[in-house]
């Protein structure tokens, strides 16, 4: 096998760790209960992006979509997942993150680490349609597991519907189907008291 097959298999290998990063939100099932994982959270994302992306307007490319999806939390497995509401954890988010960027992507043949690399910059720059269409899947996953797990995370730190909002906003304001789902499951937090008024 070349070099470059050879690279690939180890990255592939350097890339199921993601599978052992924990995030905030649990998973709960046949009276197993756990951390989810940030793997388990991407193909979570990516299902919703396969499901929605003929719901918005314009059709973002799917096939750009779930490229991004697939490598916008590779990072964590340096520079772990950072809880939305951790304040801390967010002061050195960025920094942390574009460090794993340059050192996992880097272990990888050049044309591909320059492929990685723009398709995580483009994720997390935003500015694309592709990019904000998966942000907007993203964190509807994120806010969806958590209602979904009884919120123990945001009940940790207190976290009001004003709170969530700051995050939640830029997919809300890609509109229909991100809006009313949000919406609903805003309700829905609210009635079971996961959010604080």
């Amino acid at each position: 096998m070349d070099e470059r097959l050879s690279a690939i298999l180890d990255f592939l290998a350097l890339a199921d760790r993601l599978k052992h990063v924990q995030r905030a939100a649990r998973t709960r099932h046949a009276g197993e209960d756990r951390a989810e994982n940030s793997a388990e959270h991407a193909w979570h994302v990516a299902l919703i992006a396969v499901l929605l992306a003929e719901e918005v307007t314009p059709r973002p490319d799917l096939a750009r979509v779930l490229a991004m999806i697939a490598v916008h939390d590779l990072v964590e497995i340096e520079a772990g997942d950072t809880f939305a509401f951790d304040e801390a954890g967010l002061l050195t988010q960025a920094e942390r993150e574009r460090a794993a960027a340059r050192r996992l992507f880097g272990t990888l043949p050049a044309d591909l680490a320059a492929r990685l690399s723009a398709l995580w910059e483009e994720f997390e720059a935003g500015e694309s349609a592709e990019a904000r269409f998966a942000m907007g899947c993203d964190r509807l996953q994120g806010f969806a597991q958590q209602v979904g797990c009884g919120a123990p995370a945001w009940a940790e730190v207190g976290l009001t519907r004003a709170r969530s909002l700051r995050r939640m906003q830029p997919a809300i304001d890609l509109g229909p189907p991100f809006a009313p789902m949000i919406e609903a499951l805003y309700a829905r937090a609210m009635a079971l008291g996961l959010l604080r008024p």
